[in-house]
């Protein structure tokens, strides 16, 4: 689920550059390692590239308790573990030309672009994209998948702990909280009948008895 709701925004942010003239959108953006840029034996290309890297999954804790019960009308209870929600946070890179003179303020435009398109929908969804609906998507899940985001701001000293960790020179970048990826293995523990009647061995005695 997690390399799915990665490839949605993909799409969507794909479709979004190629309407303000991005031709070659579909190759400019890619979900990969950014420590791998400055990696001469990776055999990975990064330069001028827009790259998604997952730095960072946390749980959302306040739907751990989730109930282990699903009811549907008319059918048995099914007991089941609840879905695990994660928070996933979502490092966006701007990745510079190394033979361009102009590679840097070209980042910073496409990294801008990337902003205004976070900014122009507060959710994404399989139901609601506009890279292709819902005819792609066959996962009860995934059909299910709704991303809301928020832009996470680091300090100088996370920043630098950040790009030290990923063993490259600090490029433009933003960082994105995205909310909520829920994963589950939709496996039914025990099944419940519905109560279709009620037996009592109450009798009835007489007042005063």
């Amino acid at each position: 689920m997690i390399h799915e709701a990665l490839g949605l925004l993909r799409r969507e942010l794909v479709t979004y550059l190629s309407s303000h003239g991005y031709t070659t959108a579909e190759d400019i953006v890619v979900i990969e390692n950014i420590g791998l840029f400055e990696s001469s034996t990776s055999g990975v290309n990064l330069d001028d590239k827009i790259v998604f890297t997952l730095v960072n999954i946390e749980e959302e804790s306040t739907l751990k308790n989730a109930p282990f019960v699903k009811k549907e009308f008319a059918n048995p209870a099914l007991y089941e573990n609840p879905p695990v929600f994660l928070n996933l946070y979502l490092l966006i890179t701007a990745c510079n030309k190394s033979a361009d003179n102009n590679s840097y303020t070209d980042a910073l435009e496409r990294l801008s672009l990337v902003i205004a398109f976070f900014q122009s929908k507060n959710a994404f969804s399989a139901g609601g994209s506009v890279s292709g609906g819902t005819s792609s998507f066959t996962s009860e899940d995934l059909l299910e998948l709704t991303i809301r985001h928020e832009m996470y701001t680091l300090s100088f000293e996370q920043v630098n702990h950040l790009w030290g960790t990923l063993g490259g020179k600090q490029m433009p970048f933003v960082l994105y909280k995205l909310r909520l990826v829920a994963i589950t293995e939709r496996k039914v523990l025990r099944e419940v009948p519905l109560i279709e009647e009620i037996e009592t061995n109450l009798t009835k005695m007489p007042i005063g008895y």
